[in-house]
C-alpha cells in the first residue's frame, strides 16, 4: 500500500476520533515518523477536526446559571417550627437545649448547603453535556456529509478516466450523428472500436428522455436498421452498448423504454453516416 493508499483509507480520521485500535495507532505513529507525506495528511485532517469543532461550538446561555439556582430554590423543602415550650423551673435544661438546637441548625444547614451546591453542579455538568453532545453530534453528521462527498467525487473520477480511456483509443473511430429536421438542436457522437468492434455512445446533448421512454441507437447496415443498444446516463461515452461488425450509418430514436425492433421513424432525433 502506498502513501496515497494509506491516508486514503480512513486510519487518520479514526487515530483522531480515538477509534483506531492500538496496533493501528502504534503504526501510524510509527509511519508518520518516517513519512512526511503522511505526517502532513494527518495534520490537515486534525486541523479540519479542530475547524469544526469550533464551528459547531455551543456556549451556554449566560442566564442558564440563574435558571438553575432559582429552580433549586423552589424546590426546597419548608421546615415545620415545632412550637417552644417554656420550661421556667428548668433553666439548665433550657440551656442545653437551645445548645443541641444550634448544633443541629449548624449540621443540618451545613448538609442543605452541600445539597445544593452538589444540586447546582450536577445540573451544570448536564447542562454542559447536553451542549457538548449536540455539538459532537452535528460534528458526526459533518464528518458522514465529507465522507460521502469524499465518495462521490471518487466515483465521479473515476468515470471521467473511464470516458477520457475510450476517446484515447487510437482503434477508436468516430462518427458524430446530427439532429434532424424536427430536432437541429440536438446532438451526440458514436464511438466504434475499429478492433473490437465494440460500440460506445455519447448522447448527453440529448433532450432528457420522458418518464417511461428511453433513447436506442440504431446502426443502419445495406439499407437497413439494426439495433445497437439502449442508451443510459450511466453507460455514456464509457461503457460499450453493443458489438456492431457493419455499419454504413448510425440513428437514434426516442423509443419506449427496454426499446423496440423496429425504429419509430417519426421520433428520430439524430443520424450520422460513416
Amino acid at each position: 500500500m502506498n502513501s496515497k493508499e494509506y491516508i486514503s483509507s480512513g486510519i487518520l480520521e479514526s487515530y483522531i476520533l480515538g477509534h483506531a485500535s492500538p496496533e493501528e495507532a502504534g503504526i501510524l505513529e510509527c509511519v508518520m515518523k518516517n513519512n512526511a507525506e503522511v505526517k502532513e495528511a494527518f495534520e490537515e485532517a486534525q486541523k479540519t477536526f479542530e475547524m469544526l469543532a469550533t464551528v459547531q461550538a455551543v456556549t451556554p446561555p449566560e442566564d442558564l446559571k440563574s435558571k438553575i439556582w432559582a429552580k433549586i430554590q423552589q424546590e426546597q423543602p419548608v421546615e415545620e417550627q415545632k412550637p417552644v415550650i417554656p420550661l421556667q423551673n428548668n433553666i439548665q435544661k433550657i440551656d442545653l437545649e437551645e445548645k443541641n438546637q444550634v448544633v443541629k441548625s449548624d449540621k443540618t444547614s451545613g448538609w442543605r448547603n452541600f445539597a445544593i451546591a452538589a444540586s447546582l453542579l450536577f445540573l451544570l455538568s448536564t447542562g454542559v453535556n447536553l451542549y457538548w453532545m449536540n455539538s459532537q453530534s452535528e460534528i458526526d453528521k459533518q464528518l458522514v456529509k465529507m465522507e460521502s462527498d469524499k465518495k462521490m467525487n471518487q466515483v465521479a473520477m473515476q468515470n471521467m478516466q473511464q470516458k477520457l480511456d475510450v476517446f484515447a483509443n487510437p482503434d477508436m473511430k468516430k462518427v458524430v450523428l446530427a439532429g434532424v429536421e424536427k430536432h437541429p438542436e440536438a446532438k451526440a457522437t458514436v464511438l466504434w472500436d475499429s478492433a473490437s468492434k465494440d460500440i460506445y455512445l455519447s448522447a448527453n446533448s440529448l433532450p432528457k428522455a420522458p418518464e417511461g421512454m428511453q433513447y436506442q441507437l440504431w446502426a443502419i447496415a445495406d439499407g437497413k436498421p439494426v439495433s445497437a443498444g439502449m442508451y443510459t446516463e450511466d453507460v455514456d461515452s464509457r461503457i460499450a452498448i453493443s458489438n456492431i461488425t457493419n455499419a454504413q450509418a448510425f440513428a437514434i430514436t426516442l423509443e419506449k423504454k427496454g426499446g423496440s425492433e423496429v425504429p419509430t421513424m417519426e421520433n428520430m432525433y439524430v443520424m450520422g453516416g460513416v
